[in-house]
Order: structure tokens, then sequence, then C-alpha cells
């Protein structure tokens, strides 16, 4: 049996819809406002976040990365070929100066320096017996003189003996002629004569031999000598071809160069090393770790700050709670560049006594570049911000509009017009914000010193606040714009 709705239940009916009506537009209302309400408003309206001018010190640094190696690295190579016979030093051994490493195979190099020996020794007996004969050459000659000797007093006395048979021979003829002596006498005395003429030939003849046969001796005693300084030439060749094969022998002995320790071995027992074309290396010898070097990379825009012998602050990962200090040495002219990006190299020197710091390591490094102490400083914050639209009046002392002051000023400033750089930062004055323009010098990330401009100790700067937009980079003089409604849909 169906029942029929009344006109009241009616009436109800309608009336709860149009309840829930009005609330949704009501909710949509509150909603609306909310959303599309202007933003922001008057900077005497804001709220600023405020600090204050201070004295306090200024540490300017430079933040770079770089890797740990030793101040000398020595490469030990071999300059022969061969096979390695022998390893006498691994991985951190420590070597002295002149301690053997490493051995190649040398009985071949040991053969050749034997026979390089016999060959010396050979030499050796030639240029003695080239000495024998230049010593029986010289007492040949010598004999040839003396019997030269004795020919010539031969020569003399038939010489003499001749003028006397001469003598006798005009004596028996002028005897003979007075009829006071004989034939006899006269041909004795002739006989006497030819025989001294003879005898003087005779002499003559012999000389003549003698020293025909002295020149022959001085001839083989000149022959004896060039061939003994052709035996001494050849003593000096075999013996700079042994001093070349003891060198090679000794070259089997790989040697440290220098004191330290080995960080890297590039061969093994049995492997045969070829040096035809280079030196190939075996060994690297690092040369006192006690000292050691950072390279550190160093952005282009930084380098102008390094100095020599700026203190260095850096950690490594091995120890991370731990900080080592350092000393800058040197920046290398050379520039590297990759992708477009140029870096150069800074050079810093480490005491490494307790010899914790090992090489290829990376060091993240402080170079301290500035010290300012006691002097004026603002926070970074300040020189960031920027008001909202509020209209700003940038505020100078009474002083300062004078335009004699003003020109003294300019000229007080001309010798330090190239030292810092220009900034502004805003004072809280009557609510508003005031534009101080101030000259900035050194910088440590957090704080900025201040070297001139009319801001002092204790003055309250904005640091940040003033509703949205107020760390815009924008003119102060300009009125925000109105931000833009999110979408609904």
């Amino acid at each position: 049996m169906s029942r029929q709705v009344t006109g009241l239940e009616r009436f109800f009916g309608v009336r709860r819809v149009w309840i829930w009506a009005v609330g949704i537009v009501a909710v949509a209302g509150i909603t609306g406002f909310f959303l599309w309400r202007p933003v922001g408003g008057n900077a005497s309206d804001a709220g600023y976040r405020l600090a204050a001018a201070e004295q306090g010190s200024i540490t300017a640094s430079v933040r770079a990365t770089g890797t740990l190696n030793p101040v000398t690295t020595v490469l030990v190579g071999s300059q022969l070929s061969g096979q390695v016979v022998e390893i006498l030093a691994d991985y951190n051994t420590p070597v002295k100066e002149g301690q053997i490493v490493a051995r190649l195979y040398s009985e071949q190099i040991k053969s050749r320096r034997d026979a390089a020996l016999a060959d010396l020794a050979q030499s050796k007996a030639d240029r003695d017996t080239k000495k024998a004969q230049i010593d029986k050459a010289k007492s040949m000659l010598d004999r040839s003189e003396a019997v030269a000797a004795d020919i010539a007093a031969q020569r003399d006395r038939a010489q003499a003996q001749l003028a006397e048979a001469q003598r006798n021979f005009e004596r028996a003829t002028e005897l003979v002629a007075r009829a006071a002596g004989t034939q006899n006498a006269l041909d004795q005395a002739r006989t006497q004569l030819d025989i001294q003429k003879a005898t003087l030939v005779s002499a003559q003849a012999q000389i003549a031999s003698n020293k025909a046969e002295t020149e022959g001796l001085r001839a083989d005693l000149a022959l004896a000598d060039a061939g003994l300084k052709s035996a001494e030439a050849m003593i000096l060749q075999r013996e700079a071809k042994l001093k070349d094969i003891e060198i090679d022998l000794a070259r089997t002995d790989i040697r440290s160069p220098v004191d330290g320790v080995v960080v890297k071995r590039d061969i093994e027992l049995g492997q045969t090393v070829a040096a035809s074309l280079s030196a190939p290396t075996l060994f690297t010898i690092a040369q006192d770790l006690r000292e050691i070097d950072i390279y550190a990379n160093i952005d282009e825009a930084d380098v102008g700050r390094l100095k020599p012998d700026q203190a260095v602050s850096f950690t490594v990962n091995a120890y991370p709670n731990r900080n080592f200090s350092g000393r800058v040495r040197l920046v290398r002219l050379g520039a590297q560049t990759v992708q477009n990006v140029v870096t150069y190299t800074a050079v810093i020197g480490v005491k490494n006594a307790d010899m914790a710091l090992l090489p290829g390591m990376t060091a993240n490094l402080q170079i301290v570049t500035d010290e300012r102490d006691n002097v004026l400083r603002v926070p970074n914050a300040a020189l960031r911000f920027r008001p909202p639209g509020a209209a700003v009046v940038a505020r100078l002392p009474a002083a300062e509009n004078k335009p004699e002051q003003q020109g003294r000023r300019r000229v007080a400033a001309r010798p330090a017009a190239d030292e810092g750089t220009d900034g502004r930062v805003y004072r809280l004055v009557d609510g508003n914000p005031e534009l101080v323009p101030v000259r900035l010098g050194a910088t440590d990330g957090s704080y900025t010193e201040v070297l001139r401009g009319s801001l002092k100790e204790g003055d309250p700067i904005i640091v940040g606040g003033g509703g949205r937009g107020s760390t815009q980079d924008a003119d102060p003089s300009k009125p925000a714009s109105r931000p833009r409604p999110p979408r609904m849909f």
C-alpha cells in the first residue's frame, strides 16, 4: 500500500537542498578570498631580519683539491736487455743509494769479459816483445857507433902513417939523387907509402860501410818503436773494450740511485727486459717521504690570489678528523684546459714526519690568501639582500652633500680606487630600508670586510625578510609586481 507525501514533508525537503547550496557557496567564497587576495604589503608592514655591522676577523681562503706526490720520484730502469733472475726489493722496501734491487742474467757478458781479458793479455805480450826488439836495436846501434869510432881512429892513424911514409919517401928520393942513399932504401920507402895509402883507403871504406849499417839499425829502431806504439794503442783499445764489457756486467745489477722507498714494482721473476729503444721502468722509488708535495688544481679565477709561503690546511679521506698543514711553494705557469675550464697547478710543501700521508691520496685544501684582524665586517647575506617593491631613497650624511667635502673625498679615494670592489647594504631607518654604498675587501664566505663607506660599527643592517621577493636583485625604486595566483584547474 503506497504512502502519499504530505505538503509539509515536501517543504522541509526543498529547504534542506537550499541549506546545502548556501554552505557550498560560502566555503567557495572563503577559499577564493585566501587564494586570490593580494600578496605583500608596504615595506613598513614587513618584518626584516637584522644584523649588526661589527668588528671582527676575516680569513679569506681558496678551496681546492689535490693529489699527494713525493717531492722526488726516481724511475729505475735497465739499460740492458736480459732476463730477470733475481728480485731483491718489493713494494714499500726501504732502499739505500747503490743498493742492488734486481739482477739480470750475466753469464754471456762474463764470457765476453774473459775473452776481452785474454785479448788484452796478448796485446800486453806483444808490447813486451816490441820493447825487447827496441832494446836489441838500440844495443846493435850502440855497437855500430862504437865500431864507427874505432874505424875513424884507424883512419886517423893511417893518415898519420901515410904522412910519415910520404916524408920518408921524399927523404930517400933526395938522398938517392945526391948519391947519399941506396936504391933499396928508396924502394922500401915507396913500398911503405903505397901500404899506408891502401890502409887509408881501407879505413875510409870501413867508415862508409859502418855508416850504412848504422843507418839501417836506426831504421830498425824506428820500426820497432812504431810497433811498440801500435801495441800500446791495441792495449788501450782492448782495455776500452774490456771496460765497456765490465760496465755492461755491472748494469746487470739494478741499483737504487737514491735513498728512498719502493712505491711501485713493474717486473716479475723470469721476465725478459727489452731495452732496445728506451730504458724500461723496473721500479719507482720515492725519495724521502718525510717531505711530500701536493699538486692542487686551482681555478683561473683564484690563481691570482695565491702567493708563495701562504698557509694551507687540508684533510685526507684516510684521516677525516685530522687536519694537516703546509705552505704554498709555487704556482706553475703552465695552464691546463679541460672542456674549456682553465686550471693551474699549485705545489704545496708538507712535512710528513710521522709518514701518515701516502703518495696518491686526495687532499681537500683550504689555502689562506688573506687575513684581516679587527676590521669592520658585515654578513654576506646583507650584501645579497634587495628590498621589496617599496621605493627606497639613498640617504647620505649631510657632510657628504657639501661640494667641497665631496671633492676632498674623491681626491682621497683616488689612491685606493683599485682596492676592493663596490657593494651596497641596507640599513633599517624609521622602519624603511636605507641604501648604503660601501667598498668591500676580503671575504671568508660568511662575512665581508668593509673598507670604506658611511657604515659604522653597531649599525643595524638588513639580512632578509620584508615579504616575498626581498632577495631579488631588482631595482628597489620599482614596485614589486603582484604574484600570479595559482591555477584552479
